[in-house]
């Protein structure tokens, strides 16, 4: 009994030394100072192709370069660059069942320009209102099949937010078009014939992630991912005279989390893994920035992902809490518990499982290839009435929970870093 006391104390004690420890290093008055640099009205918003994204990346470049990281194999900066084709909507013309379709009821993704008549090879789906649109959508723009999609109005104002978003254009990887789909608000019987003209210009553009990393002590040749989005959505229509989308919950938060957990491991320097931390670009237009990232990275020697997406505020369970998606997919989730033992601070599973956030964000893409990668995050999202306005602004943030979910993630990532700990993978392709 006295041993296992002794044990017991000694843990405790070692927890306590650990917390201690981060709290001396990673400081509330510096997460404050990178957010607030990153969700500042002179960043524009952050949107992909803009001037803001420009600044942003240079200033996280700035971070890591003081941090010390070095350059993923093969950079020479801190820039992971790539192209892409842009397209934006310029005309679509409809007529279902020689009825033509009003123009804020209809919306087409594609990448190149298009025409159908009724003969043509499409398939017809329809998203009856006991259906959920949000998947239905993913699916069929995933399916690679020609689609016409008619919509229940049931989801006028989901339909509608997702037509603004698609009105700015899409973005595919240059020799890789994506295949045509019209969505249609309305109710149809059925549909006998139809008429559609998409007219679209394309253009190639730069994008670039920014990443380095931290070299692994005794097992280099494996990885971890700490990684967060820094791009957003830009200027919008005004709100109260605001029109800047400055997501500083949306993604400021998680790439601070990113730059602090960079400079935490920088300054103990003891990592056995190779650490990759990663500012992806593009999430908000169809994640391509992780996506390419993956094409980069060996995701059979990544071990496991730490994407941080919207840490800005209290979760629904409350302070030093945060939730995991895909919480049952791996035993991630119960590694970082573990590793909390004697804190506070608690993980939960995913508390939205209809919202369907482990295909979200972009931990999505490295998963489907087998790695435990998750988001974590504590956005009430089913509440949460500033996500993706002009009011996601650094005032509306609770900087202090942020530090303490840095904190914790840094604590619980350890086993991890230091090679005691691996996850057990995700199947891959599972969706």
């Amino acid at each position: 009994m006295k041993k296992i006391l002794l044990s017991l104390a000694l843990l405790s004690a070692a927890t306590c030394g650990f917390a201690q420890d981060v709290n001396k290093m990673i400081v509330q008055d510096d997460v404050g100072r990178i957010i607030k640099t990153l969700s500042a009205d002179d960043m524009q918003g952050r949107a992909t192709f803009t001037p803001g994204i420009e600044k942003a990346a240079k200033f996280i470049e700035g971070e890591f370069k003081g941090i010390g990281l070095k350059p993923l194999a093969g950079n020479t900066g801190f820039r992971q660059d790539f192209k892409m084709i842009r397209s934006t909507p310029v005309k679509l013309t409809l007529s279902i069942n020689g009825k033509s379709i009003a123009p804020d009821s209809a919306f087409a993704t594609g990448s190149e320009s298009f025409s159908w008549g009724t003969n043509a090879d499409v398939q017809v789906v329809q998203v009856t209102g006991d259906k959920n649109f949000r998947q239905e959508y993913g699916a069929v723009t995933r399916s690679g099949k020609k689609s016409l999609v008619l919509v229940d109005p049931k989801f006028k104002d989901l339909f509608t937010r997702v037509r603004g978003f698609s009105g700015r254009g899409s973005v595919t990887f240059k020799g890789k078009a994506t295949s045509p789909v019209i969505f249609v608000l309305g109710t149809f019987d059925k549909v006998t014939t139809f008429d559609a003209n998409y007219e679209t210009k394309a253009e190639e553009l730069p994008l670039f992630n920014v990443a380095g990393m931290i070299p692994g002590k005794t097992k280099p040749d494996e990885f971890v991912v700490f990684s967060g989005h820094y791009d957003h959505l830009g200027i919008l229509k005004p709100m109260e005279g605001d029109s800047i989308a400055n997501g500083a919950d949306d993604d400021a938060s998680g790439t601070t989390a990113v730059i602090s957990l960079a400079k935490y491991y920088k300054k103990l320097n003891n990592n056995a893994r190779t650490l990759l931390f990663v500012a992806f670009c593009a999430e908000e237009i169809g994640g391509y920035g992780s996506q390419y990232f993956s094409g980069q990275v060996n995701p059979d020697k990544t071990v496991a992902m730490f994407n941080i997406e919207m840490i800005g505020k209290a979760s629904k369970f409350g302070q030093n809490s945060a939730f995991i998606t895909g919480y049952e997919r791996s035993d991630f989730g119960k590694i970082l518990q573990k590793n909390l033992d004697g804190t506070a601070f608690k993980f939960y599973p995913d508390p939205y499982p209809e919202q369907d956030l482990f295909y979200r964000s972009d931990n999505a893409t490295l998963a489907r290839l087998g790695v435990p990668a998750h988001t974590i995050s504590t956005d009430q999202i089913d509440i949460d009435k500033l996500y993706h306005t002009v009011k996601d602004e650094f005032s509306s943030l609770d900087v202090s929970n942020i530090t303490s979910t840095i904190r914790a993630i840094a604590l619980s990532s350890r086993s991890i870093v230091a090679g005691t700990d691996t996850p057990t993978r995700i199947a891959k392709l599972e969706r």
